[in-house]
C-alpha cells in the first residue's frame, strides 16, 4: 500500500484514522468497493437562529440534485437542530472550527447569516464560489449580485414591507436556483417520537391532537397573547371533540402549568429541543405564532394555523399545509416590539378565528 493509493477525495475520509470500511472490513484505498469519490465540496453558514438554521436546510435537496457527489459542511450555532445524516460535517461555531473552516478549500461558499463574524468569514474563504454576505470596506456586502435583494430589504423597512418573495424564494433566488418547495430537514429523535406519540395517542383516544404553542420568545412582544384567550381555545376545542395540549419551553412554564390547571387541557411539561421536538411530531394540528415552533412544524410537515400580525406574510411558505390568521386590521407596527397603539393587535384575534382554521385542516 502506498501513499499515492490513498483515496483523499472519498467521503469516508477521515484525517489521521481509519476510515469505518476500513474499521469494519479491513478494506484499503487500493482495493475497496465503498470509494465514494467527493466532486464538490459545499460551506453552508448559518449560525442562528433555531428557526433560521431549520429554514434553510432545503437547500441541501436542492444542491445535492444538482450536484452529484457533494459534500457539506454545516457552520452552526445549533448544530442538534440539523439532520446529521444530510450533512457531513457539521461544525458549532468556536475557534478551532473557524481555524479548520478558513484552512479548508470549498468548490462553494454560502453563508446566509447577516452576522459580521459570519460575513468576515465567507470573505476570507477559499472558495471561486461564493454565495449570500460577504464583508467589503469596513461593512456587510453582498457576495453575488443575486443577494443584493434580500439585503437592501433588511437595511429598509419600507422594501421589506413591499416584498413578495418567500424566504425560501429569496435563499434559493441567492444560490441561482428557483425554489421547487423543496421541504426543510430536522433532527429527529425517532425513539423519542415513537414513545410521545404513543403517550399522547392514549390520553387522546382517537381525537385529533391540537398543540397549542402559547410563547414567542421575548424578542418582540407584540405577539404574545392573553391567557385567557388560550384559556377559551383549549376549552373550546376540548368542547369541540379535539385533544387540546399547551407547549411551550422554560419561559412558558408557568403560564402552561397555571393555565392547564384551570382548562381541560393537558399540559406534557417542558423539555430539551430533543425531545420537544418529537413531542410536537406526535401533535396532528400546530397553532403558533411566528417562532421557533413555526419552522419545527413546517420541518415535521405538520398541519399548522400560524398566528402572524407585525410580519410580512409572504415571508413564509407553508407548503400547502397552513392557514394564516391574523387581526381583522392590517398591523402597522412592522417589525415592533412595542405597540404604537397601546394594545397589541394581537388582542383582536379571537379563539373563533383559530378554530375556524383548525376546523379548515382537520378536514384535509
Amino acid at each position: 500500500m502506498n501513499l499515492s493509493d490513498v483515496k483523499f477525495d472519498c467521503r469516508h475520509f477521515r484525517t489521521g484514522i481509519p476510515c469505518l470500511p476500513n474499521k469494519q472490513n479491513n478494506a484499503v484505498c487500493s482495493s475497496c468497493t465503498q470509494y465514494d469519490k467527493i466532486q464538490t465540496r459545499i460551506l453552508i453558514i448559518k449560525l442562528g437562529a433555531l428557526g433560521d438554521v431549520i429554514r434553510t436546510t432545503p437547500l441541501l435537496e436542492r444542491f445535492r440534485d444538482e450536484f452529484p457527489g457533494v459534500h457539506f459542511t454545516w457552520l452552526t450555532m445549533s448544530p442538534s437542530i440539523l439532520p446529521k445524516e444530510q450533512i457531513d460535517v457539521i461544525y458549532k461555531w468556536d475557534f478551532t472550527s473557524v481555524y479548520t473552516i478558513e484552512n479548508t478549500s470549498y468548490d462553494i461558499a454560502i453563508n446566509l447569516d447577516k452576522d459580521l463574524e459570519a460575513c468576515m468569514l465567507l470573505a476570507k474563504l477559499s472558495a471561486p464560489i461564493k454565495y449570500g454576505y460577504t464583508w467589503e470596506n469596513n461593512h456587510i456586502a453582498p457576495a453575488n449580485v443575486k443577494a443584493t435583494h434580500k439585503l437592501l430589504t433588511g437595511f429598509f423597512d419600507e422594501l421589506s414591507k413591499k416584498n413578495t418573495k418567500s424566504y425560501l424564494e429569496e435563499i434559493f433566488e441567492i444560490c441561482h436556483f428557483d425554489f421547487r418547495k423543496e421541504d426543510y430537514q430536522i433532527n429527529l429523535n425517532k425513539e423519542l417520537a415513537s414513545t410521545w406519540k404513543s403517550k399522547l395517542q392514549d390520553l387522546a383516544k382517537g381525537k385529533t391532537i391540537v398543540g397549542l404553542n402559547t410563547g414567542c420568545g421575548p424578542r418582540w412582544n407584540t405577539r404574545l397573547w392573553s391567557e385567557e384567550s388560550w384559556e377559551t381555545l383549549a376549552n373550546q376545542l376540548n368542547e369541540l371533540g379535539y385533544y387540546p395540549i399547551f407547549l411551550g419551553g422554560e419561559l412558558e412554564h408557568e403560564k402552561n402549568l397555571k393555565m392547564a390547571g384551570v382548562t381541560s387541557a393537558h399540559y406534557p411539561g417542558h423539555f430539551s429541543l430533543e425531545e420537544f421536538i418529537a413531542l410536537t411530531n406526535a401533535c396532528d394540528i400546530i397553532v403558533t405564532q411566528v417562532s421557533m415552533m413555526m419552522h419545527i412544524a413546517t420541518a415535521l410537515r405538520k398541519k399548522m394555523v400560524l398566528c402572524n400580525t407585525i410580519f410580512n406574510k409572504h415571508e413564509f411558505e407553508l407548503y400547502d399545509r397552513g392557514i394564516i390568521v391574523g387581526p381583522p386590521n392590517e398591523c402597522v407596527c412592522f417589525y415592533g416590539n412595542t405597540c404604537v397603539k397601546g394594545t397589541s393587535c394581537m388582542h383582536d384575534i379571537t379563539p373563533a378565528d383559530f378554530i375556524q382554521a383548525i376546523q379548515t385542516l382537520a378536514k384535509k
